[in-house]
């Protein structure tokens, strides 16, 4: 029997019933639909096109400010240019006058200095005038430097001690009328470029030059020498050391590629002329008896003066609060020289408050100091000492200890008579700063009396050891670090208006470009058509 729903085959004839016909999606149209984005490419174009400009524009911008507005100090072509420093110091103020190379770190220092006295402290009286106590220094630094290079030469006022014991506000009133004066002085100048130093920035300074000088900056740390000073009225120690130590008494600098921990301390008041002004008060108020035998009562014996001579101490040279009390008793210092008094007289004054010490450590005072380690150069006044004995610079302690037994022990009048070039009050000092000396370097410091590791040096290959040449190096060499980038820098730089144009027309032409690509962009959207069994993406008139 024959199944009557039996599949016919496709190919024959329906019953009376016409076929289901599938639609079937045109190749070509549905190509067509996705291979049709002209308008859209433009825009993209317009895109393109606009981003470039912008980043052209920019580029274009900056090779012009780099070769017409980029600050000329900024090229290092090796041609040589100029700085000022002013040290105000204790007794005196010093203009430095220097050259240098920038392309080859070459530093010149013979280009001169002066001095002028007395010193900016001098000025606590009449604050106002301290700036015109510099005119002098100027017009010796403008015959110095070339006219077409003054506005290019910074000039920078540092001051010491003399005004570090000053109150904060004489100070600023002092540093206030000598930036008046700066400001007009022809040179580059800023108002933060005059200040007061601290004693530990001199102390680095010092130690800056000295390893310049010796070639050893730059190089390992351990083979750098230290420097120890004997200003007027301050002591700067500093050397590199690697005990662990308080925060405020470590400094570190880094010349080139290397990083130097130093110790860095000034102790004031540990200056010898100011140490001198406190010994006298001292034996006058009777503080440092055991220094030396009484006489009658009402006089003192002077240990540190030679056996003749007069004093006549001024009223300035003691302190503003012992002026009242101690004036009626300056006449009673009796003229007593003898070193070994002397010398234990000194010891006293720096060791004072030594009991007071919560370090593991205090040579001088109750003030922390790791052992020294290395080499050391004793500068300024180690130095004038010495010379004025007629030490060679590789002298030992013990040299200049038998120098000043024989002068302290001397008649006054035969030292005058042998030293007739001298002011006297300078020359009667000789016996103090020789006691003092070894005080501090051997009694205090522990430093054998016949140790190599310590020279007495006022310079080294013609390179004068002083502080301010040692700020003028590491100025430069930043600044010379700063030019491996430095109209990038200059760009970004707080007074450079050029890089806040640059940001504005980027980001004028950054909007500029996506409002045009978004006007030129075509609105579509997607439907479905049911009568054809798709979707239709169409274009949406604006």
């Amino acid at each position: 029997m024959r199944r009557s729903h039996a599949r016919k085959r496709p190919c024959s004839e329906p019953d009376g019933m016409d076929p289901i016909k599938f639609p079937i999606r045109p190749a070509s149209r549905s190509s067509n639909l996705f291979s049709r984005p002209s308008k859209h490419a433009k825009s993209n174009l317009v895109l393109t096109l606009t981003v470039a400009s912008t980043a052209a524009l920019i580029a274009l911008f900056s090779c012009y400010y780099l070769f017409f507005h980029a600050p000329k100090a900024h090229v290092n072509d090796g041609s040589l240019r100029y700085g000022v420093v002013i040290d105000g110091g204790s007794t005196g103020t010093r203009i430095h006058v220097f050259g240098y190379r920038p392309g080859r770190n070459e530093f010149d220092f013979e280009l001169g200095s002066t001095r002028v006295n007395p010193g900016l402290s001098s000025f606590a009286e009449s604050p106002e005038n301290a700036g015109d106590s510099l005119r002098e220094l100027l017009e010796f630094a403008k015959r110095k430097v070339p006219m077409e290079f003054w506005d290019k030469t910074e000039i920078r006022l540092m001051a010491t001690a003399g005004l570090r014991l000053l109150d904060s506000k004489l100070q600023g009133n002092i540093l206030d009328s000598c930036r008046r004066f700066l400001r007009k002085s022809g040179f580059s100048f800023r108002d933060e470029w005059a200040t007061v130093i601290t004693g530990s920035d001199e102390g680095v300074y010092a130690w800056v030059v000295a390893n310049y000088a010796l070639g050893t900056l730059g190089g390992d740390p351990l083979q750098t020498t230290g420097i120890i000073e004997l200003g007027g009225a301050s002591a700067q120690i500093t050397f590199v050391s690697n005990e662990p130590m308080p925060l405020e008494f470590s400094r570190s600098i880094k010349f080139g590629n290397i990083t130097y921990n130093l110790y860095s301390h000034s102790f004031l008041h540990f200056g010898q002329n100011v140490a001198l002004e406190s010994l006298r008060e001292s034996l006058i108020s009777g503080d440092i008896d055991s220094a030396a035998e009484s006489l009658q009562k009402g006089l003192h014996v002077d240990p540190c003066s030679p056996k003749g001579y007069s004093h006549e101490i001024e009223l300035s040279k003691l302190s503003p609060g012992s002026l009242s009390e101690k004036n009626k008793y300056l006449s009673t210092l009796q003229a007593r020289g003898n070193f070994s008094q002397c010398r234990s007289a000194a010891l006293m004054l720096l060791q004072k408050g030594k009991e007071k010490c919560s370090y593991q450590n205090c040579y001088l005072g109750s003030v922390f100091m790791p052992k020294l380690q290395g080499r050391f150069l004793a500068t300024e006044n180690f130095f004038h000492t010495s010379k004025f004995f007629g030490l060679h610079q590789r002298a030992f302690l013990s040299d200049l200890l038998v120098a000043g037994q024989q002068f302290c022990g001397e008649d006054w009048f035969k030292l005058r008579k042998k030293h007739q070039s001298l002011d006297d009050e300078d020359l009667q000092r000789y016996c103090f700063s020789s006691a003092y000396i070894v005080a501090l370097l051997h009694d205090s410091l522990g430093i054998s009396l016949d140790d190599e590791r310590i020279r007495f040096a006022n310079q080294v290959r013609n390179i004068p050891l002083d502080w301010a040449l040692g700020a003028f190096i590491l100025h430069s060499s930043t600044e010379l670090d700063v030019q491996h980038h430095g109209w990038i820098a200059s760009l970004f730089s707080d007074d450079s208006p050029t890089l806040l144009s640059l940001i504005a027309i980027a980001i004028l032409l950054m909007f500029l470009a996506w409002s045009i690509s978004k006007w030129r962009k075509p609105q579509l959207k997607t439907i479905y058509d049911l009568e054809k069994g798709r979707y239709i993406i169409s274009r949406v008139n604006r």
